[in-house]
């Protein structure tokens, strides 16, 4: 009997260590992967850090990229302003000083105008063709900017009058031009020429 109980023994023995060595090594496997799938998990993580770094740099460049496009845009924007006021002021008194020599001659033909005897036959065609030289002057310049300021009647405007003296006049306002000596011109908005008036102040 304890012949044949020998070799059972010995075998649920052998099983019993198969058993524990394999449960050692299932042990020792799982050990090694959670070992595995933690350090994929830290290289994972500092991979994922990484990106997250170049990412946020990409997008501080991009940023930095449009603000420079930005100054430049506005910079290019602000040198095309200029330059159109340059042409602009370029072409509206480009002739100023060939206007202003103008002024002479409209000045002759306005004094001619003045001492002429209208009620004279013999001056009379001259007069029509002074007064008509004059107006088509006039009109020709009037083409290219230039004004007229003839302000008879009007509140004197230190802008573009000048007073040449003051006289008492009970009818009109004070300040008032009473007449004009000689016409003012605006060359494109632009004061070329005050116009030379006597202005008006009440009676003492």
């Amino acid at each position: 009997m304890s012949t044949q109980g020998q070799p059972e023994d010995h075998k649920q023995n052998q099983e019993t260590e198969v058993e524990a060595g394999a449960e050692q090594v299932t042990n020792a496997a799982e050990e090694i992967d959670a070992d595995d799938q933690q350090e994929q998990s830290e290289v994972l993580s500092e991979r994922e850090a990484e990106l997250a770094q170049q990412v946020a740099n990409l997008r501080q460049e991009l940023q930095n990229e449009r603000d420079k496009a930005l100054r430049v845009a506005a910079e290019a924007e602000n040198i095309r302003r200029r330059a159109a006021q340059e042409v602009e002021k370029a072409r509206n008194f480009a002739l100023e000083k060939f206007a202003g020599e103008l002024l002479s001659v409209i000045d002759n033909l306005e004094r001619a105008l003045q001492n002429i005897d209208h009620d004279d036959a013999a001056q009379k065609n001259v007069a029509e063709g002074i007064e008509m030289t004059h107006k088509g002057f006039v009109h020709t310049i009037e083409k290219f900017g230039m004004e007229v300021v003839d302000p008879q009647g009007q509140p004197f405007n230190p802008q573009q009058h000048e007073a040449m003296g003051m006289q008492e006049n009970a009818e009109l306002p004070a300040n008032t031009v009473l007449y004009v000596m000689q016409k003012g011109y605006t060359l494109n908005g632009r004061l070329l020429r005050p116009a030379m008036v006597m202005v008006s102040k009440a009676p003492e």
